[in-house]
């Protein structure tokens, strides 16, 4: 297993002091490059040349990949110091992904050497006129002697114009249909003049330095070798790369936000008003702790997430789907709230200690929309919902001890695991989702555990105990809402808001069964001051306010105690995270 702590360590050491502009990658040259909306060509030469796509190429590819939850964690820092830059990175590793998932040994090894040489990939999936509606696209494949014509075009495709590889997702079936589309790796270098042409670029509010743009195949022609997987295989290997996909791309927005909080935290404790630091004033301070604890609550969920991708791939469709949903949409909230309290400064563009805070709240945006929307995502979870939920309120004994064993592996971030294998994901959970289907079991835990304790900790886990057993409550109203909707309008409830509304709630249950989990099986890999009751107090409460916003269960103790772990994480240089990963700011 790596030494992900080290690892993580080494990486922020070549990335330098965030606030010396003569350093590596600082701040300043960041904002530079946003405000010329320049392609951080420099920034990923740097990270390229420490090792970074190592950690998304698995072994046998020439990579160092085997738990995929360190290209995660790698990320994490990387977009703490520019979203932009981490982007861009991150988009060949994406569009590596359906090599991973059902290329040759031969094609995988070919397209890993070439990032790894510094050429860069493009994943040439959305069409202007289609967007997530995949099965729509109109981009051809046609078979001719040796290989295939591609014509079409693909719009809104980070990278295209800089990548030297657009894997291009194109239809091999006039029918079209879940069997009609192929993926294949076209390679620029080797083509003809005139057969794939750049659109021009699109400018962003976010990421403004990421190429945004396009390509327009005409008669362009790969070989067979260009086939990723089987003809007519497309669809299921763009689904199943979606699954990483979609947990990596939240990395971002926690970063984004962790850059936020840090800033607004630099504030806080600096500026005084009425006598004191803006910090110490109750409803601020209560603001920066529902902030950091909206940023643990992301952290949790995604550390069960990115780990189910290797221990629970037959759930991966769900996970992906409930995190992609679920944890932008949480940290804008969060931005939102450190906005109020970071007052005018947030607004400022170039503060040489502030103006990073605009960039981030603009580059969150991505996370929202990039590879499945809210509504996609909020549709998948939709269309389980109703297997998902009668497993969870019947709790067959033996389908939650299996879920109770499982869980605690995906929760205890020391467990080993086997090495990624993305072709195992399935592409519907079949009714069972671990952490959600033990939360009851974890609640008696959580009872348990406050009958053992004494003093102020047996309170509070009582607290959290009944916390947590409220929001697993939730789950039966959910379940008799939902099946009052399909018998009051039938098979039309499939496609109505209402539905989508109770896999939002279910993706609420599901983050605050990541919490206790994390909790009770994670404590060796928490940081010591997170392992306290009150922590697990605070963002049980954040999650039952979604349910029932005028419930408090963490009081003034709580919240200092928790505010003290903020700054102390900060003052430290540790990032905003359960776990003790070192960072310069």
């Amino acid at each position: 297993m790596t030494d992900l702590q080290a690892l993580m360590a080494d990486l922020e050491r070549h990335m330098g002091d965030p606030f010396d502009d003569d350093g590596p990658l600082p701040f300043s040259r960041v904002l530079e490059l946003d405000e010329r909306e320049s392609y951080p060509d420099e920034f990923v030469d740097l990270l390229a040349s420490w090792g970074l796509y190592d950690w998304s190429i698995p072994v046998e590819s020439g990579g160092r990949a085997v738990d995929i939850q360190d290209g995660f964690n790698l990320y994490r820092l990387v977009a703490r110091r520019d979203p932009t830059t981490a982007t861009a990175m991150v988009i060949s590793t994406i569009s590596f992904m359906p090599l991973w998932v059902a290329g040759t040994p031969e094609q995988r090894k070919h397209f890993a050497d070439l990032i790894k040489s510094g050429s860069k990939l493009a994943w040439g999936l959305s069409e202007r006129e289609h967007g997530s509606d995949i099965l729509a696209n109109a981009t051809t494949a046609r078979r001719t002697e040796g290989g295939w014509l591609l014509d079409g075009e693909k719009w809104t495709i980070g990278n295209a114009t800089v990548a030297d590889v657009v894997m291009v997702f194109a239809r091999t079936s006039e029918k079209g249909g879940p069997g009609g589309y192929s993926i294949f790796a076209v390679e620029k270098g080797l083509l003809a003049e005139g057969q794939c042409e750049p659109l021009p670029h699109e400018p962003l509010h976010g990421l403004r330095g990421l190429d945004m743009s396009g390509v327009r195949l005409r008669d362009c022609f790969v070989p067979d070798t260009a086939v990723v997987g089987k003809a007519g295989q497309g669809l299921e290997v763009a689904l199943k790369s979606s699954h990483l996909v979609r947990i990596a791309i939240t990395s971002i927005a926690m970063s984004c936000a962790d850059t936020a909080l840090r800033a607004t935290l630099d504030f806080a404790t600096r500026r005084m008003i009425f006598g004191a630091p803006v910090s110490e004033v109750p409803y601020s301070q209560r603001q920066l702790v529902e902030s950091y604890a909206d940023l643990l609550v992301a952290d949790a969920l995604t550390t069960g997430a990115i780990r189910s991708l290797q221990l629970t791939p037959e759930q991966s469709s769900i996970w992906s789907s409930v995190v992609k949903y679920f944890v932008p949409t949480l940290l804008q909230e969060t931005l939102a709230r450190l906005a109020i309290v970071l007052g005018a400064r947030h607004y400022l563009r170039t503060h040489p200690r502030y103006g990073v805070f605009q960039k981030a709240v603009r580059d969150c945006a991505v996370a929202d929309f990039a590879d499945g929307n809210t509504v996609v995502n909020l549709k998948n979870i939709a269309l389980q919902l109703g297997n998902l939920l009668d497993t969870a309120v019947t709790q067959d004994p033996g389908k939650v001890a299996g879920a109770v064993e499982r869980t605690r592996a995906l929760f205890d971030p020391a467990h080993p695991m086997k090495p990624y294998r993305p072709a195992e994901q399935q592409l519907f959970s079949r009714g069972v989702d671990d952490p959600v289907l033990a939360l009851r079991s974890a609640v008696e835990d959580l009872h348990q555990a406050a009958a053992a304790a004494t003093g102020t900790d047996a309170a509070r886990l009582a607290a959290a105990a009944d916390a947590a057993g409220s929001l697993a409550d939730e789950l039966d109203r959910i379940a008799a809402e939902h099946r009052k909707l399909f018998s009051d309008l039938g098979k039309s409830a499939g496609q109505s808001a209402e539905l989508y509304d109770l896999a939002k709630q279910y993706t609420f249950v599901s983050a605050a069964a990541a919490v206790v989990h994390l909790h009770l099986h994670g404590h060796d890999s928490v940081h010591p001051e997170l392992r306290s009751p009150a922590v697990l107090l605070v963002c049980l409460e954040r999650l039952l306010k979604r349910f029932h916003p005028t419930v408090s269960v963490a009081g003034p103790r709580e919240i200092a105690e928790v505010a003290d772990a903020l700054t102390a994480a900060h003052r430290e240089g540790r990032l905003f995270s359960f776990r003790s990963f070192s960072v310069n700011w």
